[in-house]
């Protein structure tokens, strides 16, 4: 799978860390940045083109990171097509692509350990849309949510 990648300066380290196991895994991962640590980045010069490689289907899915990942769930849901959400838990990282078709992982650095990190993104990259007419119908309206912007 092509996964794209994003993190500021506080998800840096995670970045890394997610990047190499992802790579050893088979995994294609594309990194939107930022290159190294710098205190003074900010978040959406990464997430949003990242968001943006998503909704254009340049990448199959996301993993944006920060700080808490409140800040990069914020960006990436500014994007047209992008169904972010910040993910600490098992059942979320499966159940928002299950159900909600999520196509970007958020996470917060400072609140989820790597281990636990890699064990949400694995989650997430195996899950697929379940398809269902109520999850469909429930896409629509987000996607006429996006056009009344």
């Amino acid at each position: 799978m092509n996964i794209g990648i994003a993190a500021d300066h506080a998800g840096f380290d995670l970045k890394k860390r997610l990047t190499a196991c992802l790579k050893a895994e088979g995994h294609k991962v594309s990194d939107f940045g930022d290159r190294e640590p710098i205190p003074t980045d900010d978040y959406p010069d990464f997430v949003a083109p990242l968001a943006q490689a998503v909704a254009d289907r340049k990448v199959s899915r996301g993993i944006a990171i920060c700080g808490s990942g409140v800040g990069a769930s914020v960006a990436a849901n500014k994007v047209a097509g992008v169904r972010a959400g910040l993910i600490g838990d098992c059942f979320s990282a499966r159940q928002g692509v299950e159900d909600d078709d999520m196509n970007v992982l958020c996470l917060g650095a400072g609140v989820t350990g790597p281990d636990l990190a890699l064990v949400l993104v694995r989650m997430f990259l195996n899950a697929r849309f379940k398809r269902a007419d109520r999850f469909r119908r429930r896409l629509k309206k987000v996607a006429a949510l996006e056009k009344r912007r």
